[in-house]
């Protein structure tokens, strides 16, 4: 570990040179002497609220890290969500929590960040062991649930880190293509960079390109779903490039290794357990993860339970991992035991159903869900790969999705086969790099008396376009008009507003419409595309419903001030 490693609780009580840069933040360099005076700045500020609980949200990393050292220095309950979506506010400020950063309902739009130094004032360490954060899992049904942690478990995380990879990383910046409103993303682009004296930049870059045009040394904070997506080689070199949120297959592996120089540190762990293992994969697959120093694994009764340095009081924490350890201490992992479902009263493994999914000769990424309404049913959201698009041309999706079934028949019994499907160009996820089910189950189930079926869905920054199917049971058909059943221009208006909302940060107030065209009628049965465009700046949602047969309708919905 290096001689410039300071404990989380004394980041701001060591005698660091004020003019070491602490972050890259609005194209400046915040130094140790400005962080020490913000935090002190609103500590004072934060010490005289009666509020005990804080919800804290920001986009950006250092204000986030200003406010989170301040909030702990005011003896305040920090609670990390993982996004600031209306109902996830809601949900916190029904637990009692007071919301602080970018929210949109109570947005700060000063930070304090350009406090004046004040080396005078001299703050004490942090007690660690009762300095508590509460983070929030992913959830494999996408409900989050709390996780509280002490600081000194982060602290001790920190340490694992810089002790394994301090050395190689030197005096390299983090640069996070991933939110810091994660335990992984929290740890490795703020609190460890904190703690080791190395710079850290607050902006999140969203696409590698993006990150390979800086020219300070620097390490790469990833998802596997970054990774994958690498078109093109990185002229960056990277001190170090992590990953974690999920493995990577080997042919991801080796692409990472081939445009950017290097092979992928892949870190194995939750919010609940923090990092347990890492592997790096070099020209043979490998599938082993080595665990980090501290921990054990023991298996007791059916199930595996992890010791760990950065669990309090002794504490085992059982897993819900598919494990099988090697004799030399290393482990594989095959799934895992919590994804077990039963349809029809017939037992079936989701994870097993993505592996076959994924093994198919059209298919290249695969994933389930269970769908509980009267009828329990499996969802399937599926990649298509060259030959998988090139059928689906050839038979269209019937065709497509018999010629899936009849190959998942070979493994399972076919009432657990998928009965609702969505083809996507990828799988869309969470900031934290986690597979977004909230949206996926919200696709998979509309009501079919109120919106279409989405058949398809392919998502980029800004710009989401949907296959759409018009349900013959839709209530809007039974008036409009009882012998000719059209759909009403005020529904596509409608549905329009709906999707921009699934899919883009749309919270101010709707204004007007502009430029509304209805150009063809849609029936019954009718196959729609539902182009969606964003401008955020504007505030202008664009939209255009159009089939083979050319443009239905189109025009901008606006949001903002009244013109």
């Amino acid at each position: 570990m290096s001689a410039r490693f300071i404990a989380l609780s004394e980041c701001l009580t060591a005698k660091r040179p004020a003019d070491t840069p602490v972050s890259w933040h609005a194209g400046r360099y915040y130094c140790a002497g400005e962080f020490h005076a913000a935090v002190c700045r609103w500590t004072d500020k934060l010490k005289g609220q009666p509020e005990q609980r804080y919800a804290l949200y920001t986009e950006d990393a250092y204000p986030f890290a200003v406010l989170l050292f301040a909030l702990l220095y005011a003896g305040k309950e920090v609670w990390i969500p993982g996004n600031n979506r209306p109902g996830t506010a809601q949900q916190l400020t029904e637990q009692g929590c007071r919301l602080i950063g970018d929210w949109h309902a109570a947005a700060i739009q000063d930070y304090l960040l350009d406090a004046a130094p004040c080396p005078d004032r001299q703050l004490a360490p942090l007690d660690s062991s009762s300095a508590q954060l509460v983070m929030f899992t992913s959830g494999s049904t996408g409900e989050a649930k709390p996780v509280p942690k002490r600081l000194i478990q982060l602290q001790r995380e920190a340490e694992m880190l810089e002790k394994q990879w301090g050395r190689q990383l030197a005096g390299a910046a983090a640069l996070a293509t991933v939110s810091h409103q994660h335990i992984y993303g929290l740890l490795f682009r703020i609190l460890w960079p904190l703690s080791a004296g190395r710079c850290f930049h607050s902006r999140i870059y969203f696409n590698a390109e993006a990150i390979a045009h800086q020219d300070c040394p620097a390490y790469w904070v990833a998802s596997p779903a970054h990774l994958k997506r690498l078109d093109q080689p990185l002229a960056t070199k990277f001190a170090a490039i992590f990953s974690s949120g999920g493995p990577l297959s080997h042919e991801a592996a080796l692409q990472v290794s081939a445009r950017c120089g290097q092979a992928a540190l892949e870190i194995f762990g939750s919010t609940e357990t923090g990092g347990i293992a890492w592997r790096r994969q070099g020209a043979e697959p490998v599938t082993a993860w080595a665990l980090f120093d501290g921990m054990k694994l023991d298996y007791e009764r059916g199930r595996w339970r992890l010791q760990s340095p950065y669990l309090l009081n002794g504490e085992r924490l059982e897993l819900a991992d598919r494990i099988e350890l090697l004799d030399d201490g290393r482990f594989i992992l095959s799934g895992r035991l919590d994804r077990i479902v039963k349809v029809e009263e017939k037992r079936l493994s989701l994870s097993e159903m993505e592996k076959r999914l994924a093994e198919l000769p059209w298919i290249s990424d695969a994933v389930t869900l269970m769908i509980a309404k009267s009828r329990d049913t499996v969802g399937a959201c599926v990649v298509l790969n060259q030959d998988g698009r090139q059928l689906l041309a050839e038979q269209g999706r019937p065709g497509l999705i018999r010629q899936i079934r009849e190959a998942l028949c070979h493994w399972f019994d076919a009432v657990v086969l998928p009965r609702k499907w969505l083809i996507l160009d990828s799988i869309p996820l969470t900031a934290q790099g986690k597979i977004d089910t909230r949206l996926l189950n919200e696709l998979l189930t509309p009501d079919s008396r109120q919106l279409p079926q989405v058949l398809g869905l392919e998502l980029v920054p800004r710009r989401a376009e949907l296959k759409l199917l018009i349900p013959h049971e839709l209530a809007y058909f039974a008036d409009h008009f009882r012998n000719y059943p059209i759909l009403p221009g005020v529904v596509q208006i409608a549905w329009a507003e709906h999707y921009g909302k699934v899919f883009f940060d749309i919270n101010q107030p709707f204004s007007h419409m502009d430029v509304i065209k209805f150009v063809r009628r849609i029936k019954p049965g009718d196959a729609l595309t539902l182009s969606l465009e964003w401008n955020a700046q504007a505030g202008k949602l664009y939209f255009t419903m159009s089939s083979e047969q050319g443009p239905h309708s189109s025009g901008r919905l606006v949001y903002g001030k009244t013109p």
